[in-house]
C-alpha cells in the first residue's frame, strides 16, 4: 500500500483539498441560508441545484476536454469555482445561490471526471483496486476535515467562504504538478433507463432512492441543525458523523457483500438504516441520540451504493457494465434532485423532525422492495458474484465504470484461478491413482 500511496500522493493531496473545500461550502449553505432567514424549501431547491450541474458536468466535460484539453478545462473550472464560492456571501438571494450552486456541482464533476482520469492513468491493474480504496478513503477525510475547519470562522462573515475557495483553487496545484501526460477521458454511454430497469430493477429503483437520501443528508442536515438550534460546532460533527459512518462501514459490508446473497445484505443494510432515522426522530433533541443516528444511517448509505453497483454487474456481462454504471449514476444523480426537495417541503409544512421520519420511509421502500424481487428472482451463488468495490456517491461516472470494470476483472482472474487449481488438483489426484499400476508393472 506505501508503493500505491508513493506513486499518487500528489493526485490524494489534491483530492484530499478539493474535498475540503466542497465538503466546506455543502454545510455552509444550510448555516449561512438559516442565518440570512431562508426557509427550508428555499434551501432545498439550492441544495438541488448542484446535482443538476453535477449531471451535466459528467455528461459535457468529456467533450469540452477533446475540443481544448485536460489542463484547459481543469483550470478554468477551478477558476469558476472558487469565484462562485467567494461569490455565495456577496448575492445572499436564493435565486443567485441556486445558480451558483448549478455552476459549482457543474465545476465539480468537470474536476472530479478529470482528476480521476489523471488517477486512473497513474495506476496498473495490479494496483488499481488499492488506488481506487486510497482515493475513496481521501474524499471521505476531506468532507470530514471540512467540518471541523467550519468550527473555526462564523458564518455570519465572509471568511469560510473564502476559505473554502482557498482550498480549491490550492488544490489544482499538485495535481497538475505532478501530471505527466494527458490521460485518456472516454466515458461509456449510459445505458437506457428501460433496459437498465430489465436487467436489474432492484438496483435501478434503490438507486434512486438512495440519491434522494444522500442529498439529503449531505445538503439539508444543515438546515435540520439549523432549524433545531443546534450550534456550528455541534451541526458540523452531525454531519460529520454522517460521512465517519460511511468510512466505519464500508468495509464490514463491503467483506458481507462476497460471502451472501446481496439482496438479503440490501435489505438488512436499508433495515438498520430505518431503524437510525427513527431513533433520530425520536431522540427529543439528546444529541448524542441524534450523532449515533447520523453514524449508523450515513454509515449504511454510502455502502448500499457500491452494493447497488455490485448487484447490477452481476448479472450482465463485462462490455455492459461501464454502461450500466453510467445508467445508475445517472440515475442517482435524478434522485438526489428530487430528495432534498420533498425533505424540504415536509421540513416546511410538518417541522424539521420530518427530516428522520422522510428518510426513515425511503429506507423503508428500499428494504421492501428488496424483499419483493427475492420473490421474483432466484439469487446467483456466491462465487458467481462480481468483487464489491468501495465506491462513493460522490465519484464521477468515470471512477465508478473504472471500478466496475476492474472488479469485474479481479472476479474473472479470480475464477480462473480456481478453475486452474481444480484441474491441477484433479490432475495429480490421477496421478496418483495410477502410480501404483506402474509400479507393478
Amino acid at each position: 500500500m506505501i508503493q500505491v500511496l508513493t506513486s499518487v500522493w500528489a493526485l490524494l493531496i489534491g483530492v484530499v483539498l478539493i474535498m475540503l473545500g466542497n465538503g466546506m461550502h455543502s454545510t455552509l449553505i444550510g448555516l449561512r441560508g438559516g442565518f440570512e432567514g431562508f426557509s427550508s424549501a428555499e434551501l432545498a431547491i439550492v441544495t438541488s441545484g448542484y446535482f443538476v450541474g453535477f449531471l451535466s458536468g459528467a455528461r459535457l466535460t468529456p467533450r469540452l476536454i477533446k475540443r481544448v484539453g485536460h489542463v484547459r478545462v481543469f483550470a478554468a473550472l477551478g477558476s469558476f469555482v472558487s469565484a462562485a464560492l467567494i461569490a455565495f456571501p456577496l448575492i445572499a438571494e436564493p435565486w443567485a445561490w441556486t445558480i451558483l450552486r448549478v455552476l459549482i456541482g457543474f465545476c465539480m464533476s468537470g474536476i472530479y471526471v478529470t482528476a480521476e482520469s489523471w488517477l486512473n492513468d497513474s495506476s496498473t491493474n495490479e494496483n488499481r483496486g488499492k488506488v481506487l480504496s486510497a482515493y475513496m478513503i481521501a474524499q471521505t477525510l476531506g468532507i470530514i476535515g471540512a467540518q471541523g475547519i467550519l468550527t473555526l470562522g462564523d458564518v455570519a462573515t465572509s471568511a469560510l467562504f473564502i476559505v473554502a475557495s482557498i482550498l480549491v483553487s490550492v488544490s489544482f496545484a499538485p495535481i497538475l504538478l505532478s501530471v505527466s501526460s494527458p490521460p485518456m477521458t472516454e466515458a461509456a454511454r449510459p445505458m437506457g433507463l428501460r433496459e437498465l430497469f430489465t436487467g436489474s430493477p432492484l438496483s435501478t429503483v434503490g438507486m434512486f432512492l438512495l440519491g434522494g437520501v444522500y442529498a439529503a443528508q449531505g445538503g439539508m442536515s444543515a438546515v435540520y441543525g439549523t432549524q433545531i438550534n443546534m450550534t456550528t460546532a455541534e451541526i458540523a460533527t452531525f454531519v460529520a458523523m454522517l460521512f465517519a459512518g460511511a468510512l466505519v462501514f464500508q468495509y464490514p459490508i463491503g467483506w458481507l457483500s462476497d460471502r451472501m446473497d446481496r439482496r438479503n445484505l440490501i435489505f438488512s443494510t436499508a433495515m438498520v438504516a430505518m431503524g437510525a432515522s427513527f431513533i433520530g426522530w425520536m431522540s427529543g433533541g439528546q444529541l448524542w441520540l441524534m450523532m449515533i443516528a447520523a453514524f449508523v444511517g450515513g454509515g449504511m448509505t454510502t455502502p448500499l451504493y457500491a452494493l447497488f453497483l455490485a448487484y447490477t454487474n452481476d448479472f450482465l456481462p463485462l462490455e455492459d457494465m461501464p454502461a450500466a454504471s453510467g445508467g445508475l449514476v445517472l440515475t442517482f444523480g435524478v434522485g438526489a434532485i428530487s430528495g432534498p426537495l420533498v425533505i424540504g417541503w415536509s421540513m416546511e409544512h410538518l417541522g424539521p423532525q420530518s427530516f428522520w421520519l422522510v428518510l426513515a420511509a425511503t429506507f423503508a421502500v428500499i428494504a421492501v422492495y428488496a424483499l419483493y424481487r427475492m420473490t421474483r428472482r432466484e439469487g446467483l451463488p456466491v462465487e458467481e458474484t462480481e468483487s464489491y468495490v468501495s465506491v462513493l456517491p460522490t465519484a464521477s461516472p468515470m471512477a465508478v465504470e473504472t471500478a466496475s470494470a476492474w472488479a469485474a476483472e479481479q472476479a474473472e482472474a479470480e475464477a480462473e484461478a480456481v478453475a486452474q487449481a481444480e484441474a491441477q488438483a484433479d490432475g495429480e489426484a490421477e496421478g496418483t491413482k495410477t502410480a501404483p499400476g506402474k509400479k507393478d508393472g
